[in-house]
């Protein structure tokens, strides 16, 4: 166990010296995500459903289509 320490010590520096992943982009992703269903709810006079459709374009990109309705 003890000649376990040194590499623990090693490992756990590592991991604090890692740089930090950038999550700026998914929060962004969220925060718009939040402003399209407060959006739909005021537009549409109360709660909605929402219904996705996703698609993996050619150059990547990564598309979500939203679709609001209100609930009856």
């Amino acid at each position: 166990m003890a000649e376990d320490k040194p590499d623990m010590i090693a490992l756990l520096m590592a991991i604090a010296e890692s740089p930090k992943r950038d999550n700026s982009a998914y929060h962004q992703a969220i925060a718009e995500a939040r402003q399209a269903f407060e959006d739909a709810e005021i537009a549409l006079s109360g709660p909605v459903r929402v219904r996705t459709k996703t698609k993996m374009k050619r150059s990547g990109e990564y598309v979500v289509k939203w679709t609001f309705k209100r609930l009856t």
